[in-house]
Formats: C-alpha cells, structure tokens, sequence
C-alpha cells in the first residue's frame, strides 16, 4: 500500500492549484482537509460529503489528484443501489511531489521564442483585418 505524506499533498496542491494564485496557508489547510477524508485509506463514499466538500473534490480532481468509481449493489428488493467513491490518486501526487523545478522552467523557456521575435517581424506577419486602425492609417 503506498502512503502518501502531508509534505507530499501539499507540494502537489502548490504545483496544481497553487498555480491559480492560492497562498501557502490556504494550500496547507486544503492539504489538511483533504488528508482528514482519506486519513489511511485511498477512497471515501461520495454519500459522505456535503455540497461544498464535493465542490472541493471536483476541483481537486481537476487538478488531476482525485477520481470516482461507482459499485452497483443489488439490494434484497431487487433494485440495484451505486455507491460512489472518491479515489486518491497516490502516485499521481507522489509523482507532482517529487517533479524536479529545473524541468518545469526548461519547458516554460520554449515559449521565449515569441519574446525574442521584434515588433517589425510581428507586425509584417499580422493578418490585415478589414475596418482595422492600421487601414485608416495607411489611407490618410
């Protein structure tokens, strides 16, 4: 069974949802929340959230850290009852945890190739619009 640390959530929070502006407090009590659900286990009953804490496992599964999966039950009435789950994705945030900085700024770099290209090269491969400010310009 793998275990995932608290150390490990919050790194992984701070590479996912730490991205969209969140602050380092507000990660490590998302990181709390979270691990308070799942504790030693890797899936929680859906039946046991409320409205809000599925809003947060919607967002969290977004981010790639969380999945569902559903059992069909037949109960002695004959009718079928689905029981949802919310799965911890464990290597997915162990493998977020440990993504090394260096490789996430080398891919960043690819797209400085648009910062290096000058005004002049942009503006003789912009697409000329009719009704444009440029036009005007030009006629006057």
């Amino acid at each position: 069974m793998t275990i995932v640390t608290m150390q490990q959530v919050e790194l992984a929070l701070k590479r996912t949802i730490g991205k969209k502006g969140m602050s380092s407090e507000e990660i490590a009590k998302l990181a709390e929340y979270l691990m308070s659900f799942f504790g030693y286990t890797d899936e929680v009953i859906d039946n046991r959230l409320t409205p809000e804490d599925r809003d947060v496992f919607y967002m969290l599964e977004e981010a790639g850290m969380l999945t569902t999966t559903q059992e069909e039950v037949l109960i002695k009435k004959g009718k079928l009852w689905r029981i949802h789950f919310w799965i911890l994705k464990k290597d997915q945030i162990i493998r977020l945890a440990q993504m090394d900085e260096a490789v996430k700024v080398d891919v960043d770099h690819s797209t400085d190739v648009y910062d290096e290209l000058s005004d002049e090269e942009w503006a003789r491969h912009r697409p000329e619009v009719p009704g444009s400010p440029d036009d005007h310009n030009e006629k006057e």
